[in-house]
């Protein structure tokens, strides 16, 4: 409690401290432009001949943004805009002194390689949003929905645009030509949309920017500056269509004898997507049968502390317009919408008797999803999203009969987000609803929830020109089911009703539903000067459920946050910039439990040469677990000190490396864990590009969770010396034959093995030295049996077997590649052809791990999938 109270303390002082300094004012800049009326729209061609380039003016007068703000950048550069009732036009001049020294680099759409020019379009000018367009003088399109001020970049917005590029005796220049349906703005007479343009030059990694924003500033789109001129345009009611048909063929090793492992299945199928302007403002997505065949693999992982593993959505669907869906209340994972759950495994596993076959599902498929999306003139952020999933049967052949057993049922999934900007843009208030509704149909499915309900508000309020914020926000939920249902979600590893010291908890088996609460406040300073720092609170109450469609890794914690940073302004002596922070955590159970304290320090120097250094300490003088035991008593880790350095070579380089080391250690060596990760990227040619990333792991854990049991009535929580490595690599492979047409392959490798002796039950799990929480099996008490694979317990040494453990040890072994041509063959309208690889399997624990990557992938056959794709889209 001290350490808190000065945290706070600390925290108040700069608050006050700050609120003294002077915010600063930098003058918008004002662009005007003109409609083409009779002139002739210009041919894009890069090259800005056209007569109607002539009607308005050039503006320039870049300023340098990255590494020397407010200088004179190396080059200046200037641009022009014109527009008529269907497309805006944007003609750049970039000067350059040595075109020759101009850097051309091909890569996919997104890539950002080389010399570049971007626009920034907030067409609400509504001072948090903004469509962002990109163009690399090789003729690359990346384009993104810029959210939150600038805090959140969505590069997997892919609107329809024109782009062609030039170099010549001057410099280069690009001509970009936008359908007005593409943006969303206003039926004003008149428009006024705030602009900002930035320019990459490549040599000196530079950025310059027209609308001049301090390092300092309290945001990014907030502090553009204005185009003008805007006369008489009318919103575009965006609508496509685009169908899309599908063949995949997949070959694997048979199965003698089994009718579902034949050796190849072969499968022909069509959907649809379109996109449906209601108004300017608001879009209907929809989607029927879709398929995500393209979309890369997961990376591999292991987990041995029993939680669920976050993975990015990457489906196209899902993607657009996530920011408006987005719910983050607490930490960076914990949200109300976790889009992955739609479509994701069916739950159900069923008893397949000895001898006979099961075929299941991978994924649940989607019938069908609607998604309204916008932001309105009057700051109105609106969402909602309906999705059908269909039910998913498994199919088991015992002899000559086949069973379908319903593993999962049609299941809505509903989301509801609004949120209003008002006080000048400086403040908001929203909402959110969510709603998952199963059909279940037998008592198989009982162990799931039949419907599930969250709500919750969020606001934040930005004062003194955004330098102070304070947000927050409060959720709550509700899940009902059978009794089964209820009480397999309060005995999971979220909730863990079940613990044994937990005098605020117990698990009820009557119980028909469950009711939590969940938010967080969070107070600090954004902006001006070197300082930044916010405080927090952080709460999630023990019935907080969120998993049906959101993510919520544990429930049952206060938490308490303090950060302070600083960082430079201007480069000194060998640096570009420094960023320091300083952080501060505690948290608690309900219970009242003081569970953690933790202090980390972190440090970034980007030096002039562009290479950058990131060297991180944690220290965690307090650290107890509600979850390792899964259900026992709350344990004690020994007192633990993490460090970490990373070291990037300069990115500008076609021959880039990384090095990283991570490692932390438990007092006494209770624990440790070191990794060496590394990586290379090489791009021999500008049309190519390899890259390789390795990371070799050690863990070593002396009291690593296994099982529980109970002996006499008492339980029993086991534990063993853990040594455990693990070799992962990833490589990539990236052919860019024009910016329309590239070769993508994606490979990964992961073999992870772990061995256990000196096994252990637990004692005296709060005690301060690690060798007094447990009490060793000697060998009079335990047996390994060869024959059943297990270890056997003879705990009072009578001669009787007490109870069992399962061998343990364990190797696995994954590969998985996507190998993807992607032809977009006009724009907006798509050919992939894809080769997928993936082998799963479990290893000999006996062997080291380059053994079981000889044995286990390359001496094993694969899974192959072979996929045709072919979209086409419709603007009408």
């Amino acid at each position: 409690m001290i350490c808190y109270k000065k945290t706070l303390f600390v925290l108040l002082f700069f608050f006050q401290f700050s609120f003294g300094q002077s915010v600063p004012k930098t003058a918008k800049k004002v662009y005007t432009t003109k409609a083409l009326g009779a002139l002739a729209a210009p041919v894009i061609d890069g090259f800005l001949t056209d007569e109607s380039w002539d009607i308005v003016d050039w503006t320039g007068d870049y300023i340098e943004n990255l590494p020397d703000e407010n200088t004179e950048p190396s080059e200046q550069t200037k641009f022009k805009i014109i527009y008529d009732k269907d497309f805006i036009y944007f003609g750049f001049r970039c000067y350059d002194k040595d075109p020759k020294g101009i850097v051309e680099r091909l890569s996919r759409r997104d890539g950002f390689e080389g010399d570049w020019i971007e626009i920034n379009i907030s067409s609400h000018n509504d001072q948090l949003t903004s469509f962002s367009f990109a163009a690399s003088v090789a003729g690359v399109k990346s384009d993104g929905f810029i959210s939150d001020n600038g805090k959140t970049w969505d590069g997997n917005w892919n609107p329809i645009w024109y782009l062609k590029t030039n170099i010549d005796q001057e410099g280069w220049t690009a001509e970009i030509k936008i359908p007005l349906s593409q943006l969303k703005f206003s039926d004003l007479p008149e428009q006024v949309w705030a602009l900002q343009s930035t320019r990459r030059y490549f040599r000196t990694e530079e950025r310059s920017v027209w609308q001049r924003i301090p390092l300092d500033a309290p945001g990014w789109v907030s502090e553009f500056g204005e185009l003008r001129g805007l006369i008489g345009l009318s919103p575009k009611r965006q609508i496509e269509i685009q169908p899309f048909v599908l063949s995949k063929l997949e070959t694997y090793p048979a199965q003698e004898g089994n009718p579902f492992k034949t050796g190849n299945d072969f499968k022909l199928n069509g959907g649809l997507d379109a996109k449906i302007g209601v108004t300017n403002d608001l879009t209907l997505n929809l989607t029927i049968n879709p398929d995500f065949g393209q979309v890369e693999a997961d990376p591999s992982t292991i987990v041995l502390d029993g939680f669920q593993v976050f993975y990015d959505e990457r489906r196209p669907f899902f993607v657009e317009n996530k920011n408006i869906f987005n719910y983050s209340f607490a930490d960076d994972q914990d949200n109300l919408f976790y889009s992955r759950r739609i479509g994701r495994n069916p739950n159900g596993q069923p008893n397949v008797p000895s001898g006979a076959f099961m075929s299941i599902p991978n994924n649940t498929a989607i019938l069908g999803a609607a998604k309204f999306s916008g932001k309105t003139k009057n700051g109105w952020s609106i969402g909602m999203l309906e999705s059908v999933t269909n039910k998913e049967y498994a199919k088991i052949q015992e002899n000559s009969r086949i069973e379908k057993v319903l593993v999962e049922p049609l299941t809505n999934y509903f989301i509801g987000r609004v949120q209003k900007d008002f006080n000048n843009r400086n403040s908001y208030f929203g909402a959110v609803f969510t709603a998952v509704n199963r059909n279940l149909e037998t008592n198989f499915l009982n162990f799931m929830h039949q419907s599930a309900y969250t709500a919750g508000v969020d606001f934040m309020h930005n004062w003194k020109n955004r330098k102070y914020y304070f947000k927050g926000n409060f959720v709550a939920s509700k899940v009902e089911g059978s009794e089964e249902a209820i009480t397999a979600t309060q005995r999971n590893m979220t909730h863990l009703f079940q613990r044994t010291d937990a005098g605020h908890l117990s698990v009820d088996p009557l119980k028909r539903s469950l009711t939590g609460t969940g938010g967080k406040f969070e107070i600090g300073k954004a902006s001006v000067g070197n300082w930044r720092y916010k405080g927090s609170i952080i709460w999630r109450s023990p019935e907080l459920e969120l998993n049906d469609i959101g993510f919520l890794r544990q429930a049952d914690e206060i938490k308490q946050y303090a950060l302070v940073s600083y960082e430079t302004l201007k480069p000194f002596s060998q640096f570009r910039k420094i960023t320091t922070h300083l952080e501060q955590l505690s948290n608690f159970d309900f219970e009242g439990n003081y569970n953690k304290m933790q202090y980390s320090f972190n440090s970034d120097f980007v030096l002039k040469n562009n290479w950058n250094f990131t060297a991180l300490a944690i220290y965690k003088p307090i650290n107890y677990s509600n979850s390792i035991l899964q259900g026992g008593p709350r344990f004690r880790y020994s007192e633990e000190f993490f460090k970490s350095v990373s070291i990037t070579s300069d990115n500008r380089k076609k021959f880039k490396y990384n090095f990283a080391l991570y490692d932390t250690k438990g007092k006494n060596n209770s624990f440790s864990y070191t990794e060496f990760a590394a990586g290379i990227i090489y791009q021999p040619i500008n049309a190519f590009t390899f890259s390789l990333s390795a990371s070799f792991s050690s863990k070593q854990n002396k009291l690593q969770y296994i099982t529980q049991t109970s002996f006499n009535t008492d339980p029993r929580y086991l534990t063993a010396n853990l040594s455990q490595n693990t070799l992962s690599t990833s490589i990539r492979l990236d052919y860019n034959i024009n910016p329309n047409f590239t070769i993508q392959y994606y490979g990964q490798p992961f073999i992870s093995r772990g061995r256990y002796n000196a096994f252990n039950k637990v004692i005296n799990p709060a005690a301060f030295y690690y060798g007094d929480r447990v009490s060793l099996f000697d060998s009079n008490q335990i047996y390994f049996n060869e024959l059943e694979n297990n270890y056997q317990i003879d705990e009072d040494k009578n001669g009787i077997t007490d109870y069992k453990i399962q061998n343990p040890d364990f190797a696995f072994v994954q590969f998985r590649s996507n190998l993807v041509a992607r032809w977009e063959y006009i724009p907006g309208s798509e050919l992939f052809l894809v080769w997928s690889q993936g082998i799963t399997s479990d290893g000999n624990a006996d062997e080291n791990l380059f053994s079981e990557l000889n044995s286990q992938i390359l001496g094993r056959k694969p899974t192959n999938t072979f996929l045709i794709k072919i979209t086409y889209r419709f603007m009408l």
